[in-house]
């Protein structure tokens, strides 16, 4: 209730309070935390105009150092999702160009792409906007039709820029060698037109990642009131989020395809094993499969900070293309089941690195955020035994004794 920014409580607030079902403390607690946050920020501090941000102005908006960041927010966050035989990047001295779809009528997405370069691309815009909700997760209208009909047609590989802001069923796509590469922009504001010709035309690398899974349309059967977390085989759950998720996908959270590969190796470790057993108050509890456990909430403060420890990784470009590369470190258990997640993302880092340089990076675990896991019950508990650090292909075993 607290971040409602439509109209659906306008609308419906007052009925569900006389039927009973929403308690007007609810409300009244909702105003309360609306306007502490207000207070603030100020606003309530005499004259508006007069406050550090009540007179902000076009130029200071959209100023150069602004528009400096805008690019690079795009350049960062755009995601290559797919490059068949290294289509891209383009060659600047192609002759023709077609842009075709929605967005190709909109100056303000190619009116740069347009007067900078030249080759065969497709934009496509997915609708969606907030207080509508979409119903599947293909394309909408005959789009996909549309490109399939462009591909056909077209002498050369299509380039496919998909701006939406969530998860679209292109598997059509992805499994056509006519479309020869694909391009996630979401919506990247007042940079995004230059990023995208920069990437397509190799000015710049790509490195961004996928924020979350692309579902396949048959995810769509599975109702959207039901919102557990974790799979369950007898009605057939598959499960939500990169953590759980046991069904097919067009795309895992954390993909983005670059134009250099990239490899890494865990060079050092402050320690493998993290005892948990200081305090002989702490009790250890067998679980039904005889794993023993910890409560974290049990650990306390001093346990919890002097068994963080620090991880590198080594990173090396094996491209010739210069590129700031994220380096996504996962954790996972090395029982698996039973409610465990499959893996969690616990840290990541960018790196810019030159074509054949090798770079490194440090991360600092904390056990009990995130080797952690939540139980039946829903509270957080550390297991015994072996858990994992993963990065990339490697992977470095750590142990929790108790």
């Amino acid at each position: 209730m607290d971040v409602n920014c439509g109209s659906y409580l306008q609308k419906y607030t007052k009925s569900a309070i006389l039927q009973k079902k929403l308690p007007e403390s609810q409300v009244d607690r909702a105003l309360h935390n609306l306007f502490a946050i207000r207070m603030r920020l100020g606003l309530f501090n005499g004259n508006p105009l007069h406050n550090p941000f009540g007179n902000i102005r076009a130029d200071q908006i959209c100023s150069p150092e602004h528009q400096i960041l805008a690019l690079e927010a795009a350049r960062n966050g755009i995601v290559l999702l797919k490059n068949h035989a290294k289509l891209l990047p383009l060659p600047k001295s192609a002759v023709s160009l077609a842009v075709i779809g929605p967005n190709a009528k909109s100056p303000h997405t190619c009116r740069k792409l347009c007067s900078r370069y030249s080759e065969t691309s497709t934009f496509r815009g997915v609708d969606e906007r907030e207080a509508l909700d979409r119903v599947d997760l293909l394309l909408p209208g005959r789009q996909q039709e549309l490109i399939t009909s462009v591909a056909k047609s077209a002498k050369k590989p299509v380039v496919l820029v998909l701006l939406s802001g969530g998860p679209i069923d292109v598997s059509f796509a992805k499994d056509d060698p006519r479309i020869g590469a694909i391009l996630w922009a979401g919506y990247p504001g007042q940079g995004g037109s230059i990023a995208l010709a920069e990437i397509i035309f190799g000015d710049h690398n790509p490195g961004g990642r996928l924020p979350v899974t692309w579902y396949p349309q048959d995810y769509t059967k599975v109702p959207m009131t039901d919102m557990r977390m974790r799979p369950d085989s007898f009605s057939d759950y598959p499960g939500r989020t990169y953590r759980f998720y046991e069904g097919d996908k067009v795309f895992e959270f954390g993909y983005g395809l670059s134009y250099s590969k990239y490899s890494y190796k865990f060079t050092h470790v402050s320690r493998k094993n993290l005892y948990l057993n200081h305090s002989s108050s702490l009790h250890t509890t067998r679980s039904w499969d005889s794993v023993g456990y910890k409560l974290v909430s049990e650990l306390g403060t001093h346990v919890c900070d002097e068994n963080k420890f620090k991880v590198g990784v080594g990173v090396k470009n094996d491209g010739e293309m210069s590129g700031k590369h994220p380096v996504l470190l996962f954790a996972r258990q090395g029982k698996v089941g039973d409610g465990r997640v499959k893996k969690q993302l616990i840290g990541f880092q960018s790196v810019v690195l030159s074509g054949g340089e090798r770079g490194e990076i440090e991360f600092e675990v904390s056990p009990c955020e995130d080797l952690s896991r939540a139980n039946e019950y829903g509270v957080m508990v550390m297991d015994e035994g072996r858990h994992f650090l993963v990065v990339g292909d490697d992977k470095l075993p750590v142990t929790i004794i108790i």
